[in-house]
């Protein structure tokens, strides 16, 4: 039996591309599996469907090999999951050499799919190893440059300063802080102990930085 798997990573992207290449290719609108979900796993509800239908014979047609996942570690293991512990052969449509069936008038083709496979594995594996060191780059001379990474600086206004102020003296209540700088509570806290650990806060409050659940005031 032969059998395909389409999919897509977002709602709004189109699988008739695909749905029309294993039209063409004559395969059976029951035995196609076709789902928009993400490629970071396989634990997709279509996929683990086909798995079920599998057998020992059939045909697996893809029309691309990142329609299979986007990690080629893990399709590596899906592949072989399927080729050789299911016993199927899978056909890549965009890519001839990636077929496992056994032609007359070539070599063994799971041989052949394996070691391209292996070798496209090895390819992307390298470029993301590229980018990665091209981004490090980018991040070092950019700090060279004076660039700042991370969450911005908060600049405190003269109201914010003079109302913590009031509030780690004690003069004004957490309610009443919160009401004139019209922010959350979890927020004021925050900037409360950066100002506190800054040495700019005045004496410590016990409720000025609780542990767990603040109590706002009564």
């Amino acid at each position: 039996m032969t059998y395909a798997y389409a999919r897509v990573s977002a709602k709004d992207q189109n699988l008739e591309r695909q749905l029309a290449a294993f039209c063409e290719f004559g395969i059976a609108q029951d035995c196609v599996f076709a789902e928009k979900e993400s490629g970071k796993d396989f634990e997709r509800e279509e996929y683990k469907r086909l798995l079920k239908r599998l057998k020992e014979g059939d045909l697996l047609v893809i029309q691309s090999i990142d329609r299979l996942g986007r990690s080629y570690g893990r399709i590596i293991e899906e592949w072989h999951r399927i080729t050789k512990e299911i016993g199927a052969d899978i056909l890549v449509l965009d890519m001839p050499l990636l077929d496992t069936r056994v032609r007359s008038d070539s070599l063994v083709g799971r041989f052949i799919a394996d070691v391209v496979l292996q070798v496209l594995s090895f390819v992307a594996e390298n470029e993301r190893e590229k980018i990665r060191a091209r981004q490090a780059e980018g991040i070092r001379l950019a700090k060279e440059r004076g660039v700042r990474f991370g969450r911005p600086s908060f600049l405190y206004t003269d109201e914010f300063l003079s109302v913590a102020d009031d509030y780690l003296g004690k003069r004004i209540g957490l309610r009443t802080a919160l009401q004139r700088l019209a922010i959350k509570r979890d927020n004021f806290y925050y900037h409360i102990r950066k100002l506190r650990a800054a040495g700019r806060g005045g004496g410590a409050r016990e409720d000025a930085a609780p542990a767990r659940r603040p109590h706002a005031e009564r």
